[in-house]
Parts: C-alpha cells; structure tokens; sequence
C-alpha cells in the first residue's frame, strides 16, 4: 500500500517523533523513512512513498535524497531548489533580496586578504557564516581587524568551503531574534529566541532562552514572502528585529526544528503541517 505522507529522516529528533504522533493522531498513513537505510533505483518511479515531507538534518543527503525523489515522480516539501538554495546562506541571501524581503547588508570574499579588505571597507563589527551550516557552528561576531586576522586564518587552512567568506553586518537589535514556522500562506506560531548569559547568539542549542512571539501583520508579510523567494512551501524564518531597519530576515530553514515553537506557543506545529502535506499530496 502507498503512505499519504513518506517522512524522510537521518535523525530521530523530537519533531520527528511529534510527526509520528499526530500522524497517528490524525488517521495520516504515516511512514518513516531513514535516510541512512534507504536505497533509491534512479530508474524506477516513487508511487510508493506518497507525498514525501523532508526532514533529512544533513545538507547533503536532504538535497541528494530530494533530487532522487523528484526525478522519480515524487511531490517533496520542501522541493530540490528551495533545500540547495535555503541551505546555502549566500544563496538565500541573494534570493531573499532579489524577492524584496529585508536582509542585513552583506558581503563575500574568496581569499583571506579579499576578505579583510572588504570587512575594513564595510566597517566592524561584522558577522562571519559559515555558508552551510546550523545551530551558530562557526559563527563569530568580528570586532576589528585584528580579531579578523586570527578568525580568518584558521578558516583559511580549512576545506575550501570555509575559504569562501561570506559575512553580514552585525544588526544592533534587542539581544533576542525571532523564529517563525511557516506552513503555507501562514505563521503557524513563533517565538523569541533570547541570548544567554554572556552571549550573543540566540541559538537554543547554545543557551538561547525561547518565549511567545505575537504573530503581527508585518511579520506575517515578510515571513510570507520570505517562504515565496526560496519556493518553498514549510520553512522557518529567523528574523532580528533591527534597530534602523524594522523586521529584517537573516536566514530561512529549509528544514526547520520547531520543537520550541510548539512547546513555549502550545501550537501543534507537527499536525499543521501534516496536514498541509496532506493537502499538497490531494
């Protein structure tokens, strides 16, 4: 028998096993599927797996696993563009501006002495991203050039995907960010994600404390749009709330966790978005 709904997973996560549950919840023929264990004939069709949600963590088996599906006939949330290109921050970035959504100014550089050249021009503090990656891996506020010296020289003898420097403005903000789930053409919910003691990252992961975040008009809109620019259909857009510059948009999850949504919002974030899926598969 065919699944309504496939979920693809490398990691048995909380919002995984909250799938699990509102699937069961909801009546959704739900199957998991581990990405690890999983072998995909290129030349077969993929009737049998419904309409696939992707959850692969891995950058690289999320849009390899993607590009197999879809070019055997499967639906994905999110498709083979939105994860290569919200996956790489450089890309979103660009794709963000060019859809008119607000972003942090900007630069990237492929040498070290390129790099410090324009972080010298653009003016300290500034932010270096790794440009793949996730929970604030790699990521360092840069306070002036000596510090961007030392930063730059350790990445500099790094594989080349670190020797490609790409870097924001540091935005003067409240020492907090927001993460809202999108599903569609709406913010299921979002939250404050507010620094720990003596940082300056919000990451959860990393200390960050998660509290309510009111869902306003303006946020809605530029989540929207943000969701719209990457072509995807279920994302997480972080947001700072900038000092000169209103709502701005730093990144968007192709993947998102929402485990702290739904805790701090009490939103079933998991049966919002089954059934979405649901619907897309219809």
């Amino acid at each position: 028998m065919t699944p309504d709904i496939t979920v693809f997973y490398d990691a048995m996560r909380w919002e995984e096993k909250s799938l699990m549950e509102s699937g069961r919840r909801m009546g959704i023929d739900l199957r998991m599927a581990d990405c690890r264990k999983v072998h995909l004939f290129l030349e077969g069709d993929a009737a049998g797996y419904g309409t696939v949600l992707q959850r692969c963590l891995s950058y690289y088996r999320n849009v390899h696993s993607t590009a197999a599906l879809e070019g055997m006939g499967a639906t994905v949330i999110n498709p083979l563009m939105t994860g290569m290109l919200a996956g790489n921050k450089l890309y979103g970035h660009m794709l963000l501006r060019r859809g008119g959504v607000p972003v942090p100014r900007a630069m990237v550089a492929f040498s070290k002495e390129a790099a410090l050249e324009g972080m010298g021009e653009r003016g300290y503090p500034v932010v270096i991203k790794p440009t793949v990656g996730s929970w604030g891996r790699m990521v360092s506020r840069i306070n002036d050039a000596e510090s961007a010296e030392g930063i730059l020289d350790c990445r500099d003898s790094m594989y080349p995907i670190y020797r490609v420097y790409y870097a924001e403005e540091y935005v003067r903000r409240p020492p907090r960010d927001i993460r809202a789930v999108v599903v569609g053409d709406r913010v299921a919910a979002a939250i404050y994600r507010e620094s720990g003691p003596g940082m300056w990252k919000t990451n959860t992961a990393l200390g960050g404390r998660a509290s309510p975040c009111p869902v306003t008009s303006e946020m809605e809109e530029v989540c929207i749009a943000a969701r719209k620019a990457v072509g995807g259909h279920i994302v997480g857009v972080d947001l700072m709330e900038s000092d000169d510059q209103g709502l701005v948009v730093h990144e968007v999850n192709n993947t998102t966790e929402y485990k702290n949504v739904a805790r701090v919002c009490g939103v079933d974030v998991s049966s919002v978005m089954l059934e979405y899926a649901a619907g897309v598969g219809k």
